[in-house]
């Protein structure tokens, strides 16, 4: 039986995470945080990482890296330095009941903990607008991200697997965060993502946005892919990533395109050319074109199945509308240390990704 063959059958199967799966019912609509507060409603970045620091202060501190600088472009620019992350933050409710990290005590998923480590690693590298996957705790973020002057959509999975765990705090999905005195929102679209004209469990959410200064659009897309490894798999993230393509090409309507997101694909696999190969709408990793290469992971944890490292997490950019002049390289094993990710130093199994870029001028 082929690929093909075995999707369509796939397809017509409703199992928990497939393409047909219905939406269930939860416990709880995100109320875990709300008792939590914050000492300003008005918080700079450095106030918030210092808030967070207080927070965590009978824990080690959080594992840190350097970004790496790259010549400023020859060619005219038309803003200052954008810095976007990209991290899947790893869902509370899959972290701690079905991803099986065999190496990492339950102490170090405590939510009350890795709920400021994340702020922390925000606020340390305070981006301008922000792609998230695996949020189940959108209101937290909302609240924390708001006091520094973000402004936030967040897509829920249409049968999101913590709904199926009794402790969860409502569905994971997608969530896209702007710095609100660097952009203005122009329009806000959320998709279920598409196999064959059959809806998946996949999301993305997509934002135009202007930038203040310049007065020039952007439009930003964020999205995570179907997991787990496989040729039937594979074949649903191609599928996925050329509705991907389809929907954000017409939205973008020439302006210049930042994809981010958790592709759970490695760059052999057909989704990455279905991305960066679309005709009409011409994407390249900012990682590859400053640095040549992707980074050799975005994700090092160890499973009961042993050690998994891959690179699954992008960050694309319009082709030619875009010079990289600084990228955040992965933390070292040795940082990381003999029981990789997550860990009491650094809150998920994914590592963020964080770009700078510079809006170049149109060519003639």
């Amino acid at each position: 039986m082929d690929i093909l063959t075995k999707l369509k059958d796939w397809i017509t199967v409703p199992r928990l995470g497939s393409l047909t799966a219905a939406p269930k019912s939860h416990d709880s609509q995100d109320t875990e945080d709300d008792g939590v507060t914050f000492p300003s409603d008005h918080m700079t970045p450095e106030e918030m990482e210092r808030h967070c620091q207080q927070q965590l202060k009978s824990l080690p501190p959080l594992l840190t890296r350097q970004l790496v600088e790259y010549p400023p472009p020859a060619e005219q620019c038309l803003t200052g330095n954008i810095r976007i992350m990209q991290w899947n933050l790893l869902s509370q409710a899959l972290g701690v009941h079905n991803d099986n990290f065999t190496q990492c005590p339950a102490c170090d998923l405590d939510w009350g903990n890795r709920r400021y480590r994340i702020l922390e690693e925000i606020a340390h590298y305070s981006p301008d607008i922000i792609g998230l996957q695996e949020v189940d705790h959108f209101k937290f973020l909302q609240r924390g991200l708001g006091t520094m002057g973000y402004e936030g959509t967040f897509f829920p999975k249409p049968s999101s697997p913590c709904l199926s765990i009794k402790s969860n705090n409502g569905p994971d999905g997608c969530a896209l965060f702007y710095r609100t005195d660097r952009f203005e929102l122009l329009q806000t679209v959320t998709k279920v993502i598409d196999v064959w004209k059959v809806q998946s469990n996949q999301v993305a959410v997509l934002c135009l946005l202007r930038e203040r200064r310049s007065g020039r659009e952007l439009c930003v897309t964020t999205t995570h892919l179907k997991a787990r490894p496989g040729a039937l798999n594979s074949a649903v993230r191609l599928e996925q990533g050329r509705d991907l393509m389809a929907f954000v090409a017409p939205l973008a309507a020439g302006r210049p395109v930042l994809l981010c997101g958790d592709f759970n694909a490695e760059p052999t696999e057909p989704v990455y050319g279905a991305v960066t190969g679309a005709g009409r709408l011409p994407l390249v990793s900012a990682y590859r074109q400053a640095a040549g290469a992707e980074p050799r992971y975005t994700t090092w944890k160890i499973r009961a199945t042993g050690e998994v490292c891959h690179t699954l997490d992008y960050v694309f950019i319009s082709v030619g509308r875009f010079a990289v002049t600084a990228l955040l390289p992965a933390p070292t094993g040795e940082a990381l240390g003999p029981r990789r990710a997550p860990s009491l130093t650094y809150p998920s199994d994914h590592f963020s990704l964080v770009v700078d870029l510079r809006l170049l001028a149109e060519p003639a």
